[in-house]
């Protein structure tokens, strides 16, 4: 029988009989393969995210892979069959924001999947066909499931425009820390720096392509960097970002910490003149640049999965990503 997870409160989800949902015009259903479990989900079954960016109850799931099994009318017949990831910002497509590509800024306001529409969390997923991304027919669908934390940080790749030779620091070890040091060291840095505080990722973020690795723990933080990145989230994490720069630099944030969190001080950021840039998803372009990087194999998101789970180990996933252990990578869930 096909199952689904649905949080019906914060705190609360049952594992339901799922019944697929026919493909409208536009729309393509796709049978999932995998899908991932990140902070965002723990904040959806917890009950602290912001408010309009959750609508209980939900199907969770916007990070994933699948294979399309039907298609609506008006879609391509080509795309039957095919493996895909899919963007999860229901966009309108009208509004001059749309029209400028900057989808994850639509006027009409925040519509996602697997926040305010049914994610991924289930036998299948039912979607415009337009959200779809392509894969290479012989791609690896578990590694695939993480292209959508990839296309949040081949957004920030995109802002901080690094040119080859530049001084690169990331600030983050998690799964967008990783990917952030995939998309760079694709570019060629003179430099690609590692900042954190899991001393045991300094292997892997080497194997990804760092020539350096610093803990925040560790005296003698270095400085005059380029371009930083800062992906981890944490309340200091973007006032680190900042003190990696020279004068002059750019900085990248993606990472949402919570309430509280340290400003960046304004005085600094003008006497030092720092261009400073922020990341909330991923628009089209940022997916369209991550399906190219893993169809070249420059993006390699296997090394980060740990833990593979079927759907009615959801809790014990949610409390999996919460654990701080960390031997605990990226999560996924398989129908």
């Amino acid at each position: 029988m096909s199952t689904a997870v649905v949080v019906e409160a914060p705190g609360e989800h049952r594992i339901v009989p799922h019944t697929p949902v026919p493909p409208a015009a536009g729309e393509a259903l796709v049978r999932v393969h995998a899908a991932g479990i990140c902070g965002s989900d723990r904040e959806v079954y917890q009950g602290n995210r912001p408010e309009g960016y959750v609508r209980y109850p939900l199907i969770p799931g916007h990070e994933w892979s699948g294979t399309v099994e039907a298609l609506g009318t008006g879609v391509p017949a080509q795309l039957l069959g095919r493996k895909v990831v899919g963007e999860g910002f229901r966009n309108c497509q009208v509004c001059d924001r749309c029209h400028a590509g900057e989808t994850t800024l639509c006027t009409a306001g925040y519509e996602e999947t697997g926040f305010t529409r049914p994610g991924a969390m289930a036998a299948t997923l039912t979607l415009p066909a337009r959200l779809l991304h392509v894969l290479p027919d012989d791609a690896d669908l578990t590694a695939a499931a993480l292209l959508e934390p990839a296309a949040c940080v081949a957004a920030a790749a995109l802002k901080a425009n690094a040119r080859p030779g530049e001084r690169v620091a990331v600030v983050g070890t998690g799964t967008l820390g990783m990917f952030a040091v995939q998309f760079f060291a694709a570019g060629s840095p003179a430099e690609l720096l590692v900042v954190g505080t899991r001393p045991e990722r300094a292997a892997l973020a080497r194997e990804f392509g760092a020539t350096g690795f610093h803990t925040l723990s560790s005296p003698g933080l270095p400085a005059d960097f380029d371009v930083v990145v800062e992906a981890a989230g944490s309340v200091s994490a973007a006032r680190t970002g900042a003190a990696l720069l020279r004068r002059g630099g750019r900085l990248v944030l993606t990472g949402i910490p919570a309430p509280g969190a340290e400003g960046l001080d304004p005085t600094g950021l003008v006497v030092r003149q720092l261009e400073v840039h922020t990341v909330f998803g991923a628009p089209p372009d940022a997916w369209a640049h991550t399906v190219r990087m893993f169809g070249a194999g420059l993006l390699d998101p296997l090394p980060l999965v740990t833990h593979e789970l079927p759907l009615d180990g959801f809790a014990a996933a949610i409390e999996l990503v919460g654990s701080g252990d960390p031997k605990v990578g990226k999560v996924l869930l398989r129908p």
